[in-house]
């Protein structure tokens, strides 16, 4: 596809400066773009490559137009835009509708005539597959699933028995939404399995990376709202509820009956124990352990940076005696008072 920045200008309320009839038909890094290339700068750090680029064009903030000589777009939100540039040069390819002679489709099953069902995929009894949905080899959707018009299942995606996807999603490879939760009551020393009754319940524009799991509630629903990005090898454990335009990074795992608010961040490998709470607009850095309900906005960590293993040894060492050391403290605090005290009276 190729588009001039004329039409980029008009569809992202944008300007030009330079030639609005340069036409650009890939996106690129400034160090790799050529002249039917576009590519773009959010962080001041690399104003130094533009005086190097070959690219036709290059999205800039207003702020930033000076540093470069060449055309460029300027818009207010260069990576926001850039986003929106490479989702228009690169649409999702399109797919023929029908179902792959391999698949196995229930006929009591609905599936929309412009959905495609690919090779190997498995739909069963009562399942309702909206318009445009696109299911890819190898895939797995249970009984009474129901799966919202546009969703795309890339491949090997397992969606178990009556959940619920929105519409415009996208799951990757290895997604598994569904599956039983991690509920056993204990009898002396043998674990008995708490049958997993609820559902999962995915809301419209979802994004959910390659082997993220979702467990199915065990009475009430795993939900997940609206916009929410989740990224690659995520667990997120029965009756947890993510609100809306929540976005999660890698290898996060977020234990049974949490809430999660809206607009919130967790940064790659947190973790955050069951039955909390975690309002609107937190954001919680990469590597933290979430330990009691957060119920203000903002940005929380509870981690300690890798050190030398001389050095971190003599420090976990001391940890062990600070109990210790306060107790110490408190006395030593109570001697320096008395004297004082003494010379008031």
């Amino acid at each position: 596809m190729a588009v001039t920045l004329a039409e980029l200008a008009r569809r992202f309320q944008g300007k030009v400066r330079g030639n609005p009839d340069v036409t650009v038909e890939r996106v690129a890094t400034l160090e790799t773009a050529g002249p039917r290339d576009i590519s773009y700068v959010s962080d001041r750090k690399y104003l130094a490559l533009l005086e190097k680029t070959s690219a036709g064009a290059v999205i800039l903030a207003e702020a930033d137009a000076s540093h470069f000589a060449g055309t460029a777009l300027i818009v207010d939100n260069p990576h926001l835009c850039f986003a929106r540039v490479a989702s228009l040069l690169y649409p999702p390819p399109k797919f023929k509708p029908g179902m792959h002679v391999t698949s196995v489709v229930s006929p009591t099953a609905r599936v929309a005539k412009s959905a495609w069902i690919g090779p190997h995929s498995v739909v069963d009894n009562d399942v309702v597959i909206d318009e445009d949905v696109f299911i890819g080899p190898g895939c797995f959707v249970g009984a009474n699933v129901t799966v919202g018009a546009r969703t795309r299942l890339v491949a090997h995606v397992a969606i178990n028995d009556r959940s619920a996807i929105g519409e415009d999603c996208q799951f990757h490879p290895g997604v598994v939404i569904g599956s039983d939760g991690f509920g056993y009551a204990k009898d002396d020393s043998q674990w008995h399995k708490v049958p997993q009754l609820g559902r999962v319940v995915i809301g419209n524009r979802v994004e959910i990376g390659a082997n993220t799991t979702i467990d199915r509630g065990a009475l009430m629903d795993t939900i997940v709202g609206d916009g929410v990005k989740l990224d690659n090898q995520i667990q997120i454990a029965h009756n947890v509820q993510i609100g809306e335009n929540t976005a999660i990074a890698a290898c996060v795992g977020i234990a049974g009956s949490t809430v999660i608010g809206k607009r919130c961040t967790l940064g790659g490998q947190a973790g955050v124990i069951g039955h909390l709470a975690i309002a609107d607009d937190v954001h919680i850095t990469a590597g933290s352990l979430v330990t009691s309900s957060i119920n203000q906005a903002g940005i929380y960590s509870a981690s300690l940076k890798a050190e030398p293993v001389e050095k971190w040894r003599r420090n976990a060492a001391r940890l062990h005696h600070l109990d210790e050391m306060a107790r110490r403290l408190d006395k030593l605090e109570n001697k320096l008072q008395r004297p004082s005290e003494e010379q008031e009276n």
